[in-house]
Parts: structure tokens; sequence; C-alpha cells
């Protein structure tokens, strides 16, 4: 199957009070780069996310982001600091005696003073939440791998549109017409040797020799031979379907080559056309292919 390299996925789970979100956008790239953003207390496991996500995607730049969302209450832990409520207390009490107050000192006196008491958020242990980021990126992937899966048979049915164009104008048009040139060409420097020639009477031997080197240059048989055998591969490549965007694009560059050597040697307004149309179609599909993985 083929793929795009641009597509779009979001996934979620939920563990120990938490929602944890992951977003996926992919986009053009020569290589699989993958680029996340997440809170800080995740950083001990971006290699980890970054590892399975290129798993599955093989080209293309993908930008993640994790988020955490606390979704249940989660209780504290109360610490008290004895030590320092002892020492505290026994200051309480030698200021109580130096100033002679007759006020006892009560619990409450000791626990309002700074730091006696104090509450501490539970530790968080990241590697416990490992499985459900791994799951809500799973379900990031398949969005995103699915988005890429349906543009890139649009872009499949779209490059085989037109390369069934370029095979009519370079297989059957220009095919048509290559040897007609030849013929026209006969005529018309038959009727240039004849206007030049005082008596009327033309070598053919002569004749036949320019326009069998006219015919030798302006031959373009290779040049088709090799272009329907690239249509070809072309096809058989997006039928067998898998990361194949390097190898189209070097094959368009091989297609583009064979145009542009038919449009060199054309010497006739019919096949120039037919070229300049062919290779307007072949630029649409490099650009479709630059977003094949």
């Amino acid at each position: 199957m083929i793929k795009s390299m641009t597509g779009y996925g979001r996934g979620e789970a939920c563990a120990e009070g938490r929602r944890f979100t992951v977003e996926l956008k992919s986009v053009n790239n020569r290589f699989c780069e993958v680029i996340l953003r997440q809170p800080r207390s995740l950083s001990q496991i971006e290699d980890k996310i970054k590892r399975r996500i290129q798993e599955r995607v093989t080209r293309g730049r993908v930008d993640g982001y994790i988020s955490i969302e606390e979704t249940g209450e989660i209780t504290p832990t109360v610490k008290v600091d004895k030590a320092l409520a002892v020492a505290y207390h026994k200051a309480m009490e030698e200021l109580r005696e130096s100033l002679s107050i007759s006020d006892t000192i009560s619990i409450k006196d000791i626990i309002s003073l700074p730091n006696v008491i104090s509450l501490e958020q539970p530790e968080e242990n990241v590697e416990e939440w490992l499985a459900a980021i791994e799951e809500a990126t799973d379900q990031a992937l398949d969005g995103l791998l699915t988005m890429r899966q349906n543009e890139g048979e649009r872009l499949k049915t779209d490059i085989l549109q037109r390369a069934a164009q370029i095979k009519r104008l370079i297989l059957e048009e220009v095919s048509e017409r290559a040897p007609q040139v030849v013929r026209e060409h006969r005529e018309k420097l038959s009727q240039r040797l004849a206007e030049w020639l005082e008596n009327g009477v033309i070598d053919e031997a002569r004749l036949a020799a320019e326009v069998a080197i006219f015919a030798d240059r302006a031959d373009i048989s290779e040049e088709i031979v090799r272009l329907n055998s690239h249509l070809q591969q072309l096809e058989q490549i997006l039928t067998e379907g898998g990361p194949v965007g390097r190898k189209l694009d070097f094959l368009v560059q091989e297609m583009n080559r064979e145009i542009n050597t038919i449009g060199s040697k054309a010497n006739d307004l019919v096949i120039t056309n037919a070229v300049v149309n062919a290779k307007s179609e072949l630029e649409k599909i490099r650009e479709q292919v630059q977003n094949i993985e």
C-alpha cells in the first residue's frame, strides 16, 4: 500500500488519576525524524516513545506532543518534622520562662509554626505511566497511518492517471507522428533541391543519404522504448506498494531525461507540443512523489 508522508493522529489513555494525550503530526522529509515535546517529567521515557514511533514510520518528519491532565483527586502525604517541632517547643519554653509568661504552650501553637507540618505530592513514578503513554501513542499512530494510507491511495490514483496521459502523448501521438516527420522532411528536401537545380534532375542517392542522416538524428525509438519501460515500472511499483518514495523519485528523473531527449530531437511542432504537455504531467507526478513515504 502506498502511504503519504502527511498525516495526523491523536490518542488518550488514563493511569493513576491522570489522562495522557498524545498527538502526532507528520510532514515530508527525506528521512525519518521524530521530534517530541512533553513535560520535563517525561524526559526519561522520551527515547522509548521515539523508537516506538520509528518502528511504524519509515519516512517523514513526525512532530509529537504529549500532555498530562489530572483526572482524579491525588492525596498528598502529610509530613511532620518532629525534630523541628521539638526545637520550636524548647525555644518557646525558654522564651516563656525568661519573660515570666504563665501561658502554656499548646500543640496548636507548635503546628502553626513554619515547616512543622508540610504536604508532599506523591512521588511521580514515570515508569508506571509508560504503559498508558504507549497505549495513547499507539492510538495516535493508528490514526496517523490511516490518514497517510488514505492520502497515499489518492496520490497513487492521481499519478497513474497522469502516467496514462504521458503514455498517450509520447507512446501514441509522438510514435505515430515520428515516421511522418521523416517523410515530410524528404518531400521538403526534394522540393528544395529541385528548385536549386537548373535542370530539375535530383540525385536520388544524395537525397536518400541526406534523408537517412536526418532520420538517424531524429530517431527517438530508443527513448520511446526506455520511457515505456519506465512507465511500466512506475505502475508496478505503485501496485506493489511499501516505502517506495525514493525509488519513484529516481524513476521520475529517468523519465524526465528520456522526454527531454525526445524533445531535443524533435524537429516538428506536433511532437514539441506533445513533449511540452508530457513534461507538464511529469512535473505534477514529481510533486506528488515528493509526498510519498
